[in-house]
């Protein structure tokens, strides 16, 4: 049943291919690629002087970022497209995260699948998986010794199926409390442990004259990743409630939906409207005093503003024992006539140049057991470790961790509708109450 939704959904997508052609972010980044005979650029294509073109599709552009993470996948592809010169060569399709699974997703359905692409392990994965769009891996990874690179199997968890891996991951990020050491020493703010010094801490920034916390409720999982802390500290059982041995309505969702009121009275005025990008921008311009956000976001925070390293602190949410941590992960389409180069291209971005990079540079936690510096990596990495290090364990955000994408995608718009008022705790319980009973259980 599950496939047929699957594929009834890769085949909807069809509509926006046409669009595809041209289109790229919002900062004119590049579009779907072309070969050299004006051809699309998904999984086959190649160019005329028979070098075979790999396409790869990430969700940033190359070109105008300033993101540390991306700009070092940029010089991964530029190294493989060097160092494979006259065999394969490279072309990146990029976008926007906000427009990635859209997109990816016409290029599916139009049957020109990138030959490489990202993806979230979890439902989105699953999405790939199932209908056969992901091609199993293991063949390669046991070749040459490169799974035994990884700092253990427990990094391909998420990204495995029926015993087999269907992605590979490139780093492993935390979702943390970014803040601005200055202004909490200033404001005499102290780093909150639980609910009530969260409070009293976002009081006192506020009283000081600081906007206490900036986040984008314009981009659904920015707001969603901080009610699923507040349903974590609550006792929200995600397994339970799939199986129907939990209600929604049992008062926790309500409970942390409340918090979450309680806390978006900190929020900048414009969070309902701004993008993540804005909000991230809100906080390393100091017109916020902490950012709730991934720790993908040192890359972007260093890239844009260097300075602001110094006064960046990091502090686990308050009031949980566990981290939400997720891996961005890799696929290769089953449908790629150039497999064995699209592998090679997966394993330059878990080589040791690459996870050095990722983290002296990125600031996020490398797949494998390379050696780094830590010296030269961002001072926020070791507070993103140190939170690691203390935590009882970690969970995944909950739009990635739901039964569905559509289920993900549904508690992420419920929340933002109790963030702008449109729904109360209570309504928001029985509302996901309502859909897992129509669509998550049997």
């Amino acid at each position: 049943m599950k496939k047929r939704r699957i594929l009834a959904t890769l085949m909807t997508a069809a509509m926006f291919a046409t669009t595809l052609g041209g289109c790229g972010n919002s900062s004119g980044g590049t579009g779907t690629s072309t070969n050299s005979n004006g051809n699309g650029g998904g999984s086959g294509s190649g160019k005329s002087d028979g070098v075979q073109e790999i396409t790869w599709m990430f969700w940033d552009d190359l070109d105008a970022t300033e993101d540390l993470i991306s700009l070092g996948y940029k010089e991964t592809i530029e190294r493989f497209n060097k160092d494979y010169e006259g065999k394969y060569h490279v072309k990146p399709i990029t976008t926007n995260l906000e427009e990635y699974y859209n997109k990816l997703n016409a290029l599916v359905a139009a049957g020109d699948t990138p030959d490489v692409f990202i993806v979230s392990p979890g439902p989105q994965l699953t999405d790939y998986v199932e209908p056969g769009v992901a091609a199993p891996l293991d063949d390669y990874l046991n070749k040459d010794g490169w799974k035994d690179t990884f700092t253990s199997d427990a990094v391909f968890t998420q990204q495995t199926y029926d015993g087999k891996i269907y992605a590979v991951p490139l780093n492993t990020a935390a979702a943390c409390c970014f803040y601005n050491t200055e202004m909490f020493e200033k404001a005499g703010a102290k780093v909150p442990t639980n609910w009530n010094e969260m409070i009293d801490t976002c009081e006192k920034l506020k009283d000081a004259g600081y906007t206490p916390i900036t986040i984008s409720a314009g981009t659904a999982w920015c707001l969603s990743m901080v009610a699923g802390y507040l349903c974590e500290a609550e006792g929200v059982e995600l397994a339970k409630l799939a199986d129907g041995s939990a209600s929604w309505e049992d008062g926790k969702l309500e409970s942390a939906a409340t918090k979450l009121v309680d806390l978006s009275k900190y929020f900048q005025k414009t969070a309902a409207g701004d993008t993540n990008d804005v909000a991230t921008a809100n906080f390393y311009n100091e017109e916020a005093a902490i950012l709730i956000q991934g720790s993908w976001v040192i890359g972007q925070i260093n890239g844009s503003n260097p300075d602001f390293e110094s006064k960046c602190g990091v502090f686990q949410f308050p009031g949980v024992d566990r981290i939400i941590a997720k891996s961005d992960s890799l696929c290769m389409s089953s449908t790629s006539k150039n497999p064995d180069g699209a592998a090679a291209l997966i394993k330059y971005f878990t080589d040791d140049t690459a996870q050095k990079y990722t983290a002296e540079k990125g600031g996020k936690i490398p797949v494998t057991k390379v050696q780094y510096d830590e010296a030269v990596a961002p001072k926020q990495l070791s507070y993103v470790m140190d939170v690691f290090g203390k935590a009882k364990g970690t969970f995944g955000f909950y739009n990635e961790s739901l039964p569905t994408t559509e289920t993900g995608a549904h508690f992420d718009d419920t929340m933002v509708a109790v963030f702008l008022g449109d729904m109360k705790p209570a309504e928001a319980a029985k509302d996901m109450e309502d859909y897992y009973k129509a669509n998550c259980r049997k």
